[in-house]
Protein backbone atom coordinates (compact mmCIF):
# COMPACT_ATOMS: atom_id res chain seq x y z
CA UNK A 1 0.00 0.00 0.00
CA UNK A 2 1.21 3.25 -0.54
CA UNK A 3 0.98 5.47 2.37
CA UNK A 4 0.85 9.52 2.57
CA UNK A 5 1.16 9.32 6.50
CA UNK A 6 1.29 6.35 8.97
CA UNK A 7 0.57 7.68 12.52
CA UNK A 8 1.85 5.08 15.23
CA UNK A 9 0.71 4.87 18.62
CA UNK A 10 1.09 8.98 19.34
CA UNK A 11 1.33 10.05 22.79
CA UNK A 12 1.41 13.84 23.82
CA UNK A 13 0.68 15.62 27.04
CA UNK A 14 0.45 18.95 27.97
CA UNK A 15 1.21 20.79 31.69
CA UNK A 16 -1.81 23.42 32.57
CA UNK A 17 -1.85 24.82 36.22
CA UNK A 18 0.45 21.88 37.63
CA UNK A 19 -1.90 19.23 36.36
CA UNK A 20 -0.84 16.50 33.17
CA UNK A 21 -3.53 17.08 30.29
CA UNK A 22 -3.29 13.75 28.17
CA UNK A 23 -4.16 15.29 24.70
CA UNK A 24 -3.59 12.11 22.86
CA UNK A 25 -3.49 8.54 24.14
CA UNK A 26 -1.82 6.36 21.81
CA UNK A 27 -3.35 7.36 18.34
CA UNK A 28 -2.66 5.15 15.38
CA UNK A 29 -4.23 5.40 11.75
CA UNK A 30 -2.72 5.16 8.11
CA UNK A 31 -3.80 8.05 4.84
CA UNK A 32 -3.21 5.99 1.36
CA UNK A 33 -1.65 9.03 -1.09
CA UNK A 34 -4.29 10.48 -3.23
CA UNK A 35 -6.79 10.67 0.09
CA UNK A 36 -8.96 13.00 1.74
CA UNK A 37 -8.96 11.69 5.06
CA UNK A 38 -10.96 13.20 7.57
CA UNK A 39 -10.78 13.41 11.53
CA UNK A 40 -13.78 14.27 13.34
CA UNK A 41 -13.91 15.66 16.94
CA UNK A 42 -15.25 17.88 19.09
CA UNK A 43 -13.04 21.01 20.24
CA UNK A 44 -10.60 19.67 22.41
CA UNK A 45 -10.60 16.57 21.64
CA UNK A 46 -6.93 15.96 20.21
CA UNK A 47 -7.08 17.36 16.39
CA UNK A 48 -5.37 20.54 16.41
CA UNK A 49 -2.94 18.74 18.64
CA UNK A 50 -2.01 15.91 15.78
CA UNK A 51 -1.46 18.36 12.97
CA UNK A 52 0.91 20.22 14.89
CA UNK A 53 2.96 16.94 15.69
CA UNK A 54 2.82 16.24 12.32
CA UNK A 55 3.42 20.17 10.84
CA UNK A 56 6.53 19.70 13.02
CA UNK A 57 4.96 22.33 14.87
CA UNK A 58 5.25 19.68 18.19
CA UNK A 59 7.38 16.70 19.59
CA UNK A 60 5.77 13.99 20.85
CA UNK A 61 6.50 12.24 23.89
CA UNK A 62 5.66 9.08 22.86
CA UNK A 63 5.23 7.40 19.27
CA UNK A 64 6.00 8.14 15.50
CA UNK A 65 4.73 9.59 12.54
CA UNK A 66 6.42 9.11 9.06
CA UNK A 67 5.31 11.37 5.91
CA UNK A 68 5.75 9.48 2.99
CA UNK A 69 8.60 7.48 4.77
CA UNK A 70 9.64 10.36 6.12
CA UNK A 71 10.44 10.24 9.78
CA UNK A 72 9.26 13.96 11.11
CA UNK A 73 11.38 13.95 14.25
CA UNK A 74 14.46 12.66 11.74
CA UNK A 75 13.81 14.12 9.25
CA UNK A 76 12.00 17.32 9.69
CA UNK A 77 13.52 19.26 7.15
CA UNK A 78 12.76 17.06 4.56
CA UNK A 79 9.19 16.78 5.78
CA UNK A 80 8.67 20.56 5.95
CA UNK A 81 8.81 20.64 2.33
CA UNK A 82 6.15 18.19 1.61
CA UNK A 83 3.55 19.65 3.71
CA UNK A 84 1.88 23.12 3.84
CA UNK A 85 -1.10 23.71 6.90
CA UNK A 86 -4.13 25.71 6.73
CA UNK A 87 -5.47 26.72 10.12
CA UNK A 88 -9.01 28.14 11.46
CA UNK A 89 -6.99 31.66 11.56
CA UNK A 90 -4.66 32.13 8.85
CA UNK A 91 -2.37 35.05 9.31
CA UNK A 92 -1.90 37.75 7.18
CA UNK A 93 -0.40 41.01 6.28
CA UNK A 94 -3.80 42.83 6.68
CA UNK A 95 -3.12 46.02 4.94
CA UNK A 96 -1.13 44.03 2.09
CA UNK A 97 -3.14 42.91 -1.06
CA UNK A 98 -3.82 38.97 -1.98
CA UNK A 99 -0.99 39.25 -4.55
CA UNK A 100 1.71 40.94 -2.02
CA UNK A 101 0.90 38.53 0.64
CA UNK A 102 1.28 35.89 -2.15
CA UNK A 103 4.51 37.19 -3.38
CA UNK A 104 6.01 37.99 -0.04
CA UNK A 105 5.17 33.83 0.56
CA UNK A 106 6.75 33.33 -2.87
CA UNK A 107 9.78 34.97 -1.23
CA UNK A 108 10.12 32.91 1.71
CA UNK A 109 10.19 29.43 0.34
CA UNK A 110 12.36 31.38 -2.24
CA UNK A 111 10.33 31.66 -5.57
CA UNK A 112 11.53 34.82 -7.46
CA UNK A 113 8.12 36.61 -8.13
CA UNK A 114 9.07 37.29 -11.77
CA UNK A 115 8.53 33.45 -12.52
CA UNK A 116 5.89 33.01 -9.61
CA UNK A 117 3.33 36.12 -10.64
CA UNK A 118 1.70 33.55 -13.54
CA UNK A 119 0.82 30.98 -10.75
CA UNK A 120 0.04 33.68 -8.79
CA UNK A 121 -2.62 34.63 -10.58
CA UNK A 122 -3.63 31.48 -11.67
CA UNK A 123 -4.33 30.46 -8.11
CA UNK A 124 -6.01 33.38 -6.81
CA UNK A 125 -8.18 32.90 -9.68
CA UNK A 126 -8.84 28.90 -8.99
CA UNK A 127 -10.15 29.85 -5.98
CA UNK A 128 -12.86 31.88 -6.94
CA UNK A 129 -11.00 35.44 -5.76
CA UNK A 130 -12.52 38.45 -8.29
CA UNK A 131 -9.68 39.86 -10.44
CA UNK A 132 -10.87 43.09 -9.41
CA UNK A 133 -10.08 42.27 -6.01
CA UNK A 134 -6.64 41.05 -6.62
CA UNK A 135 -4.92 44.07 -5.25
CA UNK A 136 -7.41 44.98 -2.44
CA UNK A 137 -5.86 44.61 1.22
CA UNK A 138 -6.83 41.55 2.67
CA UNK A 139 -8.48 43.83 5.99
CA UNK A 140 -11.49 44.55 3.03
CA UNK A 141 -11.82 40.64 2.50
CA UNK A 142 -14.32 38.37 3.63
CA UNK A 143 -13.51 35.80 6.39
CA UNK A 144 -14.49 33.37 3.47
CA UNK A 145 -12.32 35.03 0.72
CA UNK A 146 -9.65 35.55 3.29
CA UNK A 147 -9.56 31.62 3.99
CA UNK A 148 -9.52 30.95 0.13
CA UNK A 149 -6.42 32.67 0.00
CA UNK A 150 -4.85 31.16 2.93
CA UNK A 151 -5.39 27.86 0.81
CA UNK A 152 -3.89 29.65 -2.56
CA UNK A 153 -1.02 30.38 -0.39
CA UNK A 154 -0.31 26.79 0.96
CA UNK A 155 -0.87 25.17 -2.61
CA UNK A 156 2.06 27.47 -3.66
CA UNK A 157 4.60 25.37 -2.83
CA UNK A 158 2.54 22.05 -3.99
CA UNK A 159 2.69 20.58 -1.16
CA UNK A 160 2.34 16.64 -1.66
CA UNK A 161 0.36 16.42 1.92
CA UNK A 162 -2.10 19.11 2.81
CA UNK A 163 -3.07 19.82 6.81
CA UNK A 164 -6.57 21.57 6.82
CA UNK A 165 -7.44 22.38 10.65
CA UNK A 166 -10.94 23.00 10.72
CA UNK A 167 -10.39 25.32 7.70
CA UNK A 168 -14.24 26.25 7.36
CA UNK A 169 -15.15 27.08 10.74
CA UNK A 170 -16.90 30.74 11.22
CA UNK A 171 -17.41 31.18 7.16
CA UNK A 172 -21.29 31.47 6.28
CA UNK A 173 -22.68 28.78 4.22
CA UNK A 174 -22.17 29.88 0.72
CA UNK A 175 -18.19 30.26 1.88
CA UNK A 176 -18.36 27.04 3.14
CA UNK A 177 -19.57 25.36 -0.41
CA UNK A 178 -17.14 27.45 -1.92
CA UNK A 179 -14.12 26.30 -0.05
CA UNK A 180 -15.19 23.04 0.15
CA UNK A 181 -15.49 22.94 -3.81
CA UNK A 182 -11.88 24.68 -4.11
CA UNK A 183 -10.53 21.62 -2.12
CA UNK A 184 -12.14 18.84 -4.37
CA UNK A 185 -10.97 20.43 -7.11
CA UNK A 186 -7.54 21.34 -5.72
CA UNK A 187 -6.89 17.61 -5.00
CA UNK A 188 -7.88 16.74 -8.15
CA UNK A 189 -5.69 19.35 -10.09
CA UNK A 190 -2.08 18.83 -7.69
CA UNK A 191 -2.57 15.13 -6.84
CA UNK A 192 -2.45 16.03 -3.26
CA UNK A 193 -3.16 13.43 0.33
CA UNK A 194 -5.60 16.12 2.41
CA UNK A 195 -6.28 15.48 5.81
CA UNK A 196 -9.11 17.60 7.21
CA UNK A 197 -9.78 18.22 11.06
CA UNK A 198 -13.50 18.98 11.58
CA UNK A 199 -16.52 18.57 13.58
CA UNK A 200 -18.87 19.02 10.82
CA UNK A 201 -20.22 15.95 10.27
CA UNK A 202 -22.02 17.11 6.83
CA UNK A 203 -18.77 18.47 5.29
CA UNK A 204 -16.93 15.08 6.26
CA UNK A 205 -19.35 13.12 4.61
CA UNK A 206 -19.19 15.80 1.35
CA UNK A 207 -15.57 15.46 1.17
CA UNK A 208 -13.97 12.49 3.06
CA UNK A 209 -12.61 8.81 1.38
CA UNK A 210 -12.12 7.91 4.81
CA UNK A 211 -12.72 9.47 8.43
CA UNK A 212 -11.71 8.75 12.03
CA UNK A 213 -13.75 9.90 14.76
CA UNK A 214 -11.08 11.25 17.66
CA UNK A 215 -12.77 11.59 21.19
CA UNK A 216 -10.93 11.89 24.28
CA UNK A 217 -7.10 11.84 22.71
CA UNK A 218 -8.37 8.45 21.34
CA UNK A 219 -9.42 7.04 17.73
CA UNK A 220 -13.01 5.35 18.89
CA UNK A 221 -13.71 4.90 15.41
CA UNK A 222 -12.91 4.26 11.41
CA UNK A 223 -13.75 4.15 8.21
CA UNK A 224 -15.44 5.02 4.79
CA UNK A 225 -18.09 6.74 5.52
CA UNK A 226 -20.88 4.91 4.20
CA UNK A 227 -19.46 1.28 5.88
CA UNK A 228 -19.72 3.58 8.85
CA UNK A 229 -23.68 4.54 8.45
CA UNK A 230 -24.13 1.21 7.38
CA UNK A 231 -21.88 -0.56 11.01
CA UNK A 232 -24.30 1.62 12.74
CA UNK A 233 -27.26 1.45 10.98
CA UNK A 234 -26.83 5.40 10.85
CA UNK A 235 -28.41 7.54 8.07
CA UNK A 236 -25.54 9.92 8.63
CA UNK A 237 -22.29 10.90 10.06
CA UNK A 238 -24.01 12.72 12.88
CA UNK A 239 -25.75 9.36 14.17
CA UNK A 240 -22.74 7.41 13.74
CA UNK A 241 -20.45 9.92 16.26
CA UNK A 242 -23.85 9.71 18.38
CA UNK A 243 -23.86 5.95 18.68
CA UNK A 244 -19.96 5.79 19.03
CA UNK A 245 -19.67 8.79 21.71
CA UNK A 246 -23.15 8.39 22.91
CA UNK A 247 -23.64 12.30 22.87
CA UNK A 248 -24.71 14.82 20.07
CA UNK A 249 -20.97 16.33 18.65
CA UNK A 250 -22.39 19.79 20.29
CA UNK A 251 -23.00 18.18 23.87
CA UNK A 252 -19.18 16.97 23.69
CA UNK A 253 -18.01 19.98 22.39
CA UNK A 254 -19.47 21.46 25.74
CA UNK A 255 -18.19 19.00 28.03
CA UNK A 256 -14.67 19.21 26.73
Amino acid sequence: MNYAVKVHDIKKNFKKSGKIIKALKGVSFEIERGEIYGLLGPNGSGKSTLIRLMSTLLYPDCGKIEIFDHDVLKEEKIVKRMINRVSVEASFFMKLSAIENLRYACGIYGFPFGKSKERILRMLEQVGIPKSRFNDPLENFSRGMQQKVAISRAFLTSPILMLLDEPTTGLDPKAKREVQSMVKDVVREHDATILLTTHDMEEAEKLCDRISIIHHGKIVAEGIPVKLKEEYSAKTLEDVFLEVIGVKIEEADENE
